[in-house]
């Protein structure tokens, strides 16, 4: 898969989250890393201050964007098949889209067996 169309799964993945979610991302950029993860275990990384913890302060000055890394060689080499490499950008996403709004892992896992039963990732 050409990163121009692994991008496009990431850009499909934020708009398949529902309205109310996707008016509350703020301040966070979502980048492709071409390779794989530095451990070669991870799909993605949020970095940043999460919206849980963004105090009154937040935002005052100028801020740089938090930041959600997807790492492509990765998700492809675990995928397998390429039908499968869509579903899992869209559970990488949401997880880290997760972090951004301050859940934490066992927070995450709850969330993804309610989206796993509603058909969702």
């Amino acid at each position: 898969m050409d990163n121009k169309q692994f991008e496009n799964l990431i850009t499909q993945a934020v708009g398949a989250l529902p309205e109310n979610i996707r008016q509350k991302i703020s301040n966070v950029e979502i980048v492709m890393e071409e390779g794989e993860s530095p451990n070669n275990g991870l799909f993605g990384l949020y970095h940043g201050v999460s919206q849980l913890n963004r105090g009154s302060a937040y935002g005052m000055s100028p801020t740089l964007p938090d930041k959600i890394t997807i790492w492509k060689g990765t998700i492809e080499k675990f995928a397998g098949d390429p039908l499968n490499i869509p579903s899992l950008v869209r559970r990488v996403v949401w997880h880290e889209i997760g972090h951004h709004f301050g859940f934490d892992e066992p927070g995450i896992r709850k969330l993804e067996e309610k989206w796993a039963k509603e058909g969702k990732v």
